[in-house]
């Protein structure tokens, strides 16, 4: 081969030189960090370009706070949950721990978070979103914790799996006004709800367990939200034991939509939401009651005049089928100085039984339409079992006629 035609050659292949070369996951930015080096940390997620991976390496981290916004194709990885830690119980400023807002394919794996004021992980308004093997913790769980620990809102398309979450003041996990989502293989413990959906479309709860909450696991619709939920399955999960007190922060205990409604000792809550499932559950020693359907009548007498496109106060197509439902003989001790742990041991009383695994309120739409149906909002409960279900007739409570009804002929699966 002549010099030529060599020369010619080596500038072909350079003209076909490889591209920039990217790290694993097609990240064209990889940064990597350990402990000490708190400062460029914070720096960096303050800097970050599109398509960056960022890796916290074994150790103790302590932040006031940490910002993603308006980025695509982010992930941010630790050692393990037991390796990695971010500690930010010294915060000067800020409320979320981590805060990310506007972020297109993000990815949080592999540490554990704690102690921030306010949210431990928000992901706001964003898409493609996936939580792993991440534990967000308050050590001390009462009214001075955040309210929730992961949350993702205003979201689409969110994967939360293998996660934990512990001492939050309103819920452990919570999806809030986000379209299709999945909460699985994850455990909630010593929260005021173990994990909630709300005004959520299109949502898969399975393969958790939610235990030591005040309530293990709710599903809602509430007012004045930027949409409605609904479409939500709930399968194989092991709810069990929670029954301790509710220690909702003042502001939203006292306030009628609060998750300080949430009576101790309670382990399914559905309210004012449509097409659920919930199936094939282990619901077990919540002492309470197992499962509770209730509109949003049960909280606010003026409900209906919050209906519009994106709420609706009395739940619809809910299939309640093949749980094992289990409680215990007594209500739990904190029962009996909430508010509506109160009106659960009211409805114990007047039956002069126990009261059943399954509350519901009784509040269809009828109270709309004026109509009689027995079961215009097709309630199907496939369970068996004793003392299975009352139906609490809740618009009569307190008066004369009152008399809670166990007849459950109208609601069982055809």
């Amino acid at each position: 081969m002549t010099m030529r035609y060599s020369i010619l050659l080596l500038a072909l292949l350079a003209g076909c030189a490889a591209p920039e070369k990217q790290s694993e996951g097609g990240y064209k930015t990889q940064l990597s960090f350990g402990p000490g080096e708190e400062t460029k940390i914070t720096e960096a997620f303050l800097t970050m370009t599109d398509s960056s991976s960022l890796e916290l390496k074994e150790g103790k981290y302590k932040f006031n706070n940490l910002s993603l916004v308006q980025l695509k194709h982010i992930r941010i990885t630790g050692a393990g949950p037991d390796k990695t830690l971010l500690d930010f119980s010294g915060q000067a400023q800020g409320g979320e721990g981590i805060r990310v807002a506007e972020v297109d394919g993000f990815e949080i794996s592999g540490m554990t978070i704690k102690d921030s004021k306010g949210d431990l992980l928000k992901v706001n308004k964003s898409k493609n979103i996936t939580i792993t093997n991440l534990h967000a913790i308050w050590s001390v769980s009462d009214s001075t914790s955040g309210g929730y620990g992961i949350y993702p809102v205003l979201c689409t398309n969110v994967l939360v799996e293998n996660c934990y979450a512990q001492g939050a003041s309103d819920a452990g996990i919570y999806v809030g006004q986000s379209n299709n989502a999945v909460v699985r293989k994850s455990k909630a413990f010593k929260n005021v709800a173990g994990c909630e959906i709300e005004n959520t479309t299109n949502a898969e709860v399975y393969d958790n367990e939610f235990y030591g909450n005040t309530a293990g696991f709710l599903i809602f619709d509430l007012p004045d939200l930027s949409q409605r939920g609904g479409r939500v399955k709930a399968y194989n999960n092991f709810i069990h034991d929670n029954n301790e007190r509710n220690f909702a922060k003042s502001g939203s205990f006292g306030t009628t939509w609060g998750v300080g409604n949430a009576a101790p000792g309670s382990g399914v809550i559905i309210q004012a939401t449509s097409d659920i499932e919930l199936y094939n559950n282990r619901i077990i020693n919540n002492n309470s009651s197992a499962i509770i359907l209730v509109s949003g009548f049960f909280v606010d007498a003026k409900a209906g005049e919050k209906i519009n496109a994106n709420y609706f106060p009395v739940s619809k197509n809910v299939l309640i089928h093949d749980n094992t439902l289990e409680m215990g003989a007594v209500f739990p001790e904190p029962v009996y100085s909430h508010h509506t742990g109160k009106i659960l041991v009211a409805i114990e009383q007047a039956m002069k039984q126990r009261i059943p695994l399954i509350v519901y309120d009784g509040i269809s739409t009828n109270v709309l339409t004026q109509g009689k149906k027995l079961n215009p909002d097709s309630i199907c409960i496939k369970q068996t079992g004793n003392n299975l279900f009352v139906n609490v007739d809740a618009l009569n409570m307190g008066k004369p006629q009152w008399a809670p009804g166990t007849d459950m002929t109208a609601f069982t699966c055809k």
